[in-house]
């Protein structure tokens, strides 16, 4: 079969996907592979256009509030946007208008002429709101909740006019077309990946018994959101059974009362920079669990830990990505720390289960949780949906 002729992209987010630190690095990785993958991508501004003075003032604003007020005042000013991504996209000649993240950047947005339109996120504000996780991160202000009705009307709206919607959790496929009317003729499953390099899989298992270190490891830059805590005590836990369990943190503090001679802390590690890549690398590849019982509609570090063939252990919220005795274990809500450390003991007295465990968590990766896949998947997609829409190459027209 042909390849595809490559096809010309307008990325539309409120965040430029060049800056690497914003959305966990999944907006760059987006960006790459479409490039990688589609074709020409063209990165639209992500001024406010006539109402740009407002976005500015926002910004100057403390971070705690400009995080919950950029996409509210952003779906307030849609019409003032809206005309002028439209403009913006006149002035080219792009067939696929591709919005990640940001769906408030979609809003009242109607293209100058017949083109495809894609978005992807790992939540929106509704799914988000009325799930465990929204439950969890309550709202500090009350009065906002009177405008949840109007922000699902609007995301209603956008999602009913674009051509795809891809999402990369089945907790979130499933949020969103029961809250939307979605369905699967554009709504599809296509899980992200893990922000890094493939490694090299592991020759010879990792070796595991109670005759030697038992090494968990937790990723994220928020200790209580991602359940820092039962990872600390899950290793104390381990280490009252006598088996010498130890804790790896990269990328937050755990408080005082967390720290001993057994948790090792790296409270940032810049994968942009080699010794510290090298590092994250190395601890992954010594590491036996990852313990994090995180609420989070994602989460890379999932991913990640999958690479290496690092089986996790978490809570069934959200859109994880840990499949039950694939890569890992995902326990229901209110499991206590000793169900974590049950489980991980189990696997300490069957090795030739770990090991199993191990592989398939490396082949989940390589199948499904890695970006090229994702690159392959949504390229695929949306070639077919150009095709059911009879939708030609702009430069061909």
């Amino acid at each position: 079969m042909p390849k595809a002729a490559p096809l010309r992209i307008a990325y539309l987010c409120d965040i430029s996907p060049l800056d690497r630190n914003q959305y966990s690095g999944g907006n760059t990785r987006i960006h790459q592979m479409l490039q990688d993958h589609v074709g020409e991508v063209t990165i639209l501004s992500n001024s406010w256009h006539l109402a740009e003075p407002v976005r500015r003032l926002m910004h100057r604003m403390p971070e705690s509030i400009n995080i919950r007020a950029r996409w509210r005042l952003h779906l307030a000013l849609a019409p003032l946007i809206a005309r002028g991504v439209r403009q913006e996209l006149a002035q080219g000649q792009y067939d696929v208008l591709f919005c990640p993240y940001s769906i408030h950047a979609m809003s009242r947005v109607v293209p100058p002429y017949p083109m495809l339109r894609v978005f992807t996120s790992d939540a929106t504000q509704t799914t988000y709101r009325n799930s465990e996780l929204g439950s969890w991160y309550k709202s500090a202000i009350r009065a906002s909740r009177l405008l949840d009705p109007l922000i699902e009307r609007a995301e209603r709206h956008v999602l009913h006019n674009t051509d795809l919607q891809l999402w990369p959790s089945a907790w979130l496929k499933q949020a969103a077309d029961r809250t939307y009317g979605l369905d699967d003729a554009t709504s599809k499953l296509v899980p992200w990946g893990a922000n890094l390099a493939t490694p090299a899989p592991r020759i010879t298992p990792t070796p595991i018994s109670r005759d030697a270190p038992i090494r968990l490891i937790l990723i994220g830059r928020n200790w209580w959101s991602k359940g820092g805590p039962v990872a600390a005590d899950t290793m104390k836990a381990l280490r009252a059974r006598g088996i010498d369990a130890r804790l790896t943190v990269i990328g937050c503090q755990p408080p005082d009362y967390h720290l001993n001679e057994h948790v090792t802390v790296h409270r940032q590690l810049d994968k942009a920079v080699p010794d510290q890549l090298a590092l994250f690398e190395r601890v992954l590849d010594q590491a036996h669990f990852m313990v994090m019982p995180s609420y989070e509609s994602y989460g890379f570090a999932f991913c990640e830990a999958s690479a290496y063939g690092v089986p996790s252990l978490c809570l069934r919220v959200g859109g994880v990505p840990i499949r039950d005795g694939i890569n890992g274990h995902a326990l229901p809500p209110g499991a206590t720390v000793a169900d974590f450390a049950d489980r991980i003991e189990h696997y300490i007295d069957r090795p030739d289960a770990y090991h199993g465990l191990s592989r398939t968590t490396r082949t989940e990766f390589e199948t499904y949780l890695n970006w090229d896949t994702w690159g392959r998947r949504t390229a695929a997609l949306i070639h077919e949906a150009r095709d059911t829409r009879g939708l030609t190459d702009r430069r061909a027209a």
